[in-house]
């Protein structure tokens, strides 16, 4: 079984920035693929990023040269550098990791979000 917990979210003003983290507890973090996802209030969750086991990466076209997704094999950790945030952007984001993730988008754990919240 595999935990996720995320920090790192807040209130931050457009165009600012924020850095997302999700701690993983169990010896195979470096095996999985890592997402990130996001909900706002009356809106479908919808992927932002994932990174592989081999830190290839992809994004959503919403988030492309704005944020940035990598991984820290040694701390089990997996960040979402944000920059240029715009209001848009407010939502939960959750973490989700999965072995599979990368080529199914399928991912079996998920950690229990943080709240990202952009003023104009």
């Amino acid at each position: 079984q595999v935990q996720l917990v995320e920090s790192g979210g807040g209130l931050v003003q457009a165009g600012g920035s924020l850095r997302l983290s999700c701690a993983a507890s169990g010896p195979t973090f470096s095996r999985y693929a890592m997402g990130w996802f996001r909900q706002a209030p009356g809106k479908e969750p919808e992927f932002v990023a994932t990174i592989s086991w081999s830190e290839d990466t992809r994004y959503a076209d919403s988030v492309n040269s704005r944020f940035t997704i990598s991984r820290d094999n040694a701390k089990n950790t997996v960040y979402l550098q944000m920059n240029s945030l715009k209001p848009e952007d407010t939502a939960v984001y959750y973490c989700a990791g999965g072995i599979t993730g990368w080529i199914t988008g399928k991912y079996d754990y998920w950690g229990q979000g943080t709240q990202v919240t952009v003023s104009s």
